[in-house]
């Protein structure tokens, strides 16, 4: 690089420009985080030790406490709805099961960065590594809660076929919406700390807006034209999409692709807000925190 002179002296060279504020250097961050594995790894199973130190069962708590919540409203919600055992039970349990997985990525996600201050400021790592930590803790407490899923089948078998298969795709686009969904919302929330009160009280919200606890095929029993109406203000809901494509298959239905496509285009959308969250903010997230 030139060095101009001038009557003044000696005029330095300009600054070459910073790459901090990159899409490449979002994705680097992405692809450092994931290579610390051994460190997210730890950190999250350290997490689900933690939680349940001292206490008798330990992790097998998370299994127990949705376990009971499963059972008690797929008897009450099922008795209350006329709906048949045989299948709401297990309906229920899923939608639980799977939804805890999606909120509990949401409201975690959302202060992974401020609960993790010192880390943050003491160690040299992309902030990707407590984003991956989030997701590992949220994967641990969902194999807990499959196990449940299994123990209702024993008892209440379902007709199921090669579909459930599809079962892995389905959990692959949940782990990726969990990581975009973190990075957005925990940037975010560590900036605008009351995004994280938000999110809790939408989140609780969206909860009975889906059909976790209650049934579309409580819709048959109208005529077609409500029953069509009533389908079209429940499909205007993400979360109702995301239970399909994964409840579905684990109770023998046959999936519509339309469901896949919108949970596509919904992770597509998300991952395009993530990188540019982490092409602006990325290297903004130890100051605010």
């Amino acid at each position: 690089m030139s060095v101009v002179n001038s009557a003044e002296g000696v005029v330095p060279p300009a600054p070459a420009a910073s790459d901090s504020r990159t899409f490449a250097r979002g994705a680097k961050d992405l692809l450092d985080g994931f290579r610390h594995s051994e460190l997210w790894l730890h950190l999250g199973w350290t997490d689900i030790k933690q939680r349940y130190k001292r206490s008798v069962l330990g992790p097998l708590w998370i299994t127990v406490a949705t376990a009971i919540t499963a059972v008690a409203m797929g008897l009450l919600y099922g008795t209350l709805f006329g709906q048949d055992l045989h299948f709401f039970l297990p309906y229920v349990a899923l939608g639980l099961i799977f939804w805890n997985f999606i909120a509990d990525s949401i409201k975690e996600g959302s202060v992974v960065f401020s609960t993790n201050e010192g880390l943050i400021k003491q160690l040299p790592a992309p902030i990707s590594v407590h984003v991956y930590r989030v997701v590992w803790r949220q994967l641990i407490i969902f194999a807990h809660n499959i196990v449940i899923y299994l123990v209702i089948l024993a008892v209440f078998p379902q007709p199921l076929n090669w579909t459930a298969l599809l079962f892995f795709p389905a959990m692959a686009l949940f782990i990726l919406n969990a990581i975009w969904v973190s990075i957005v919302f925990g940037v975010l929330a560590t900036r605008f700390r009351d995004i994280g009160q938000l999110l809790t009280t939408v989140v609780q919200l969206v909860f009975f807006m889906t059909p976790i606890i209650w049934s579309t095929r409580s819709f048959t029993n109208t005529n077609g034209g409500e029953m069509s109406s009533r389908m079209r203000l429940v499909e205007l809901n993400p979360m109702y999409h995301y239970l399909e494509i994964s409840r579905g298959p684990l109770l023998g239905e046959s999936v519509a692709a339309y469901h896949w496509w919108i949970v596509i285009a919904c992770t597509a959308l998300g991952w395009a807000a993530a990188m540019v969250v982490l092409r602006n903010f990325r290297a903004r997230v130890a100051y605010w925190v």
